[in-house]
């Protein structure tokens, strides 16, 4: 691990060390920063900004529509979900631009087709390099090996791969397996006459008893390199009901989106950033499952803000996921693989208070492929605008950003002037 001047300036060089932990700071050619949340499942559009002004949705959507007491109102024709509280006080403040009805240039259905597409931005398998990484090579940097683009948590996205140099950091501790792991582990391996007892006499030091292995079956396990926004319900050694507030926010986005939030506000830290979220497929109960998963996806962009301090001024955040979900309820009170979705922009230095869309309608015969909200907006004309705005970026960098997208113009009026 390379560990720049600049982590040690800021009192981290001790953590870097403690090998959970990977950390690179870097260079900071602009003020300028620029996060990325991907939301990885597909988020129903449509659920985090309701379009209640549209008379077909209750039609649509019987049973899936929260009450219209507890929504919070944009202005008439939307809402946003109620779980969504901080995001609304960032749209009061003109800090929050929500682009409705906006989808990628592939029409997959295939969660891992679909987000390859989405962080590499291309209309097509086969690019290599993610286009946040290809924002990094088009900006100046002073030669610091860590660049100036930050992994945040588990792995490195794909977004963020390439030929540019680009750091990693999570808290040490940070995103550890549940028990369900560690007993699926001593069960597998208890038959084996030398690894058995070994891990088991490691489990054993951990305080896991004989029940772990003769539980029943292990929970589903969530990628490792990812997480879920609203953190894992009882983490490794960590009670929950030890923790004030929201407990799992200690394990999950809203932890890390402030230990990060310190390192892009520090004034030769990085200036971009990439998060990957989970837990966004809701085939079934998605008026029960959504709610957790948009919970903490709010407090996480509000303690990002709060660790950023005067510099969310110069900040832009966008949050974006695969494709959206189908217009109509499935038959187990969820939504299954759509098209069209929401997008959000959130920062200072958004043009905010706004909702930015070409509705398209939810007539059966206004819906793509009869079933799915249709998309009027390409995500890389919002992500190209956005570019444009905060970086300065022209036309030849953009579409080396997103090659073969010429014809795809920047949105313009999205941030401050």
């Amino acid at each position: 691990m390379n560990l720049s001047r600049r982590a040690t300036l800021l009192g981290l060089a001790t953590v870097a060390t403690l090998g959970r932990t990977r950390l690179a700071l870097a260079a900071a050619p602009t003020d300028s920063r620029f996060v990325v949340v991907l939301l990885r499942g597909a988020l129903d559009g449509m659920e985090a900004v309701i379009p209640h002004g549209d008379p077909d949705l209750a039609r649509l959507r019987p049973g899936l529509v929260p009450q219209a007491a507890l929504w919070h109102d944009l202005g008439g024709f939307y809402a946003l979900h109620p779980a969504l509280a901080r995001f609304h006080t960032l749209y009061a403040a003109g800090e929050l631009l929500a682009v409705h009805a906006i989808a990628g240039p592939y029409r997959t259905r295939s969660h891992f087709e679909a987000q390859d597409l989405l962080q590499t931005g291309v209309e097509q398998i086969g690019m290599n390099s993610g286009w946040l990484n290809r924002l990094i090579a088009e900006l100046p940097a002073d030669g610091d090996p860590g660049g100036i683009g930050l992994a945040a948590g588990i792995g490195t996205p794909l977004i963020l791969r390439g030929a540019a140099p680009v750091g990693a950091y999570a808290p040490v501790g940070f995103a550890q397996p549940d028990q369900g792991l560690y007993a699926a582990i001593g069960r597998l391996n208890a038959g084996d006459p030398v690894f058995g007892p070994a891990i088991a006499r490691g489990l054993g030091s951990r305080r896991f008893d004989q029940a772990t292995f003769t539980a029943g079956a292990a929970p589903a396990m969530e990628d490792e390199h990812m997480m879920n926004p609203a953190g894992p319900a009882h983490p490794v050694g960590r009670p929950a009901d030890r923790l004030a507030g929201h407990p799992a926010d200690r394990y999950g986005f809203p932890e890390l989106a402030a230990r990060v939030g310190t390192l892009l506000a520090a004034a030769q830290g990085p200036r971009i950033a990439a998060f990957q979220l989970e837990g966004w497929d809701t085939h079934v109960n998605q008026m029960q499952l959504l709610p957790g998963p948009l919970g903490g996806l709010d407090r996480g962009v509000a303690a990002l803000k709060a660790a950023l301090g005067p510099a969310w001024a110069k900040t832009a955040v966008l949050v974006i996921t695969e494709f959206g979900r189908t217009a109509r309820v499935n038959g187990t009170r969820g939504t299954d693989h759509g098209t069209a979705t929401v997008a959000f922009l959130a920062g200072g230095a958004v043009l905010g208070g706004r909702v930015k869309a070409t509705w398209p309608g939810l007539k059966d015969r206004q819906l793509f492929q009869n079933r799915d909200l249709a998309p009027t907006a390409d995500l890389r004309a919002l992500a190209k605008g956005v570019l444009a705005a905060q970086f300065g970026l022209g036309p030849a960098a953009l579409g080396r950003i997103f090659p073969e997208s010429a014809a795809i113009a920047p949105m313009g009026g999205l941030l401050r002037a």
